[in-house]
């Protein structure tokens, strides 16, 4: 097993925040905020101004005790998604089409079998996943995947039942699917979660190309949405109604790219989610039933070659702004806001995987706006793809080169 160490480095650099326990940077009043810039030190892509102050690369924030972030297992094969069941194992989504079950000590099962064949081409695959609210009951799985179709492949809902020997999914169905179909691989989204009514919140990508783009902007497309669906796959009860002819009965956000994350506050209940952007724009949004969260509209992103995308405007009547945004990107995934009482510091933190960035990221956020950025386990070099909580207030948190990590106080 490979462990990191936040050992206790006073008076280190800003440059060096994520490898320090405790610093002289932190403000008197011991809030973790530095007086020194934030922990993004690179140029920007654009010179687009933010909405509002502390919309992007805000101060630093750093955490005062020591913790490690371990790597239990490296045995997985490109994991996507992670959730922790009831007895505080994990189940893992492996981008090639199956589950495993992982002990927080990082023993691997079999790999699950009698899932629908996905499309692991690209961006694609077994995506996200999570369980049943009564899972210790109904043994129900939830999960997002890319299926082959007429017309192409596109992002689809299914469910199932984990056998009692834990060997396979029983009676697998496809619930849902995000149209049209596109003859593509890429911006699936493929988060999953459950409300607080117990409906079902799944994101969906956009399909990246030129021709796909605007139907982020579409009420009658599936594509660049949060969709708000029951356990049957049918739209919600108390779902917003677009104004549009024919909008689509699931929708409950519109103006998506790339979403691979979502999380609930755990105070208000409310779905925040992380959304990929071209070069730059990366973003954080706080998701409010109805609104359009303006992609391609409104970015703070170009295009990978460089030109302006659109008008170009950052803001517009109607459009809602991010939470918070980065430029340069961070790829944000997977992401959680911690619980636990493992790190009294981090208590109600969003932890967010980021792919690019090579890094977790944690944000504090009070009032629904952030206000610190910090930057863990930057050492490691990996490809953190999803984290979550685990039953034992600790945070794991899985790689696309095939690790589990958990993260705890050392």
């Amino acid at each position: 097993m490979k462990a990191i160490t936040n050992s206790i480095l006073v008076g280190c650099s800003l440059l060096l925040l994520s490898s320090c326990s405790k610093t002289e940077l932190v403000d008197d009043n011991d809030t973790g905020l530095t007086d020194g810039p934030g922990v993004e030190t690179s140029q920007p892509n654009t010179n687009y101004a933010p909405a509002f102050a502390g919309q992007t690369r805000v101060k630093a924030v750093r955490t005062t005790v020591a913790f490690q972030g371990t790597a239990i297992s490296t045995g997985l094969t490109a994991p996507w998604g992670i959730t922790a069941l009831p007895d505080g194992r994990l189940l893992i989504t492996q981008k090639a089409g199956t589950m495993r079950i992982a002990t927080t000590s990082g023993t691997l099962s079999s790999p699950i079998s009698g899932i629908p064949a996905v499309n692991s081409s690209g961006q694609g695959g077994l995506l996200g996943l999570c369980i049943d609210p009564q899972f210790a009951s109904n043994r129900m799985i939830y999960w997002v995947f890319s299926e082959n179709v007429t017309g192409g492949t596109q992002t689809s809902v299914a469910k199932g039942r984990l056998a009692q020997n834990e060997q396979s999914i029983e009676n697998a169905t496809v619930i849902y699917r995000a149209g049209p179909a596109y003859n593509g691989t890429l911006h699936y989204g493929g988060r999953i979660l459950f409300d607080r009514t117990g409906n079902l919140i799944v994101s969906t990508g956009e399909r990246s190309d030129l021709a796909t783009r605007p139907l982020a902007q579409s009420v009658t497309s599936g594509l660049g949405k949060i969709i708000r669906i029951n356990t049957n796959g049918q739209p919600a009860a108390g779902n917003p109604t677009f104004s549009a002819a024919g909008a689509l009965p699931e929708l409950y956000s519109i103006g998506h790219r790339n979403p691979q994350g979502l999380a609930l506050h755990p105070t208000s209940g409310e779905i925040w989610q992380s959304e990929h952007g071209p070069r730059g724009g990366d973003e954080i949004n706080r998701l409010q039933a109805g609104r359009n969260y303006g992609w391609p509209t409104i970015t703070y992103g170009i295009e990978y070659s460089g030109s302006a995308i659109g008008a170009p405007i950052q803001q517009q009547n109607g459009l809602e702004q991010p939470a918070y945004y980065w430029d340069p990107v961070i790829s944000p995934s997977g992401m959680v806001f911690y619980t636990g009482n493992r790190i009294a510091e981090w208590q109600n933190n969003l932890f967010i995987a980021t792919l690019s960035g090579t890094h977790i990221v944690r944000l504090v956020v009070e009032n629904n706006r952030v206000i610190g950025e910090e930057r863990l386990l930057t050492s490691e070099n990996q490809r953190f793809r999803d984290i979550t909580q685990g039953t034992d207030n600790m945070l794991y948190a899985i790689t696309d080169g095939g690790r589990l990590y958990r993260i705890d106080r050392s």
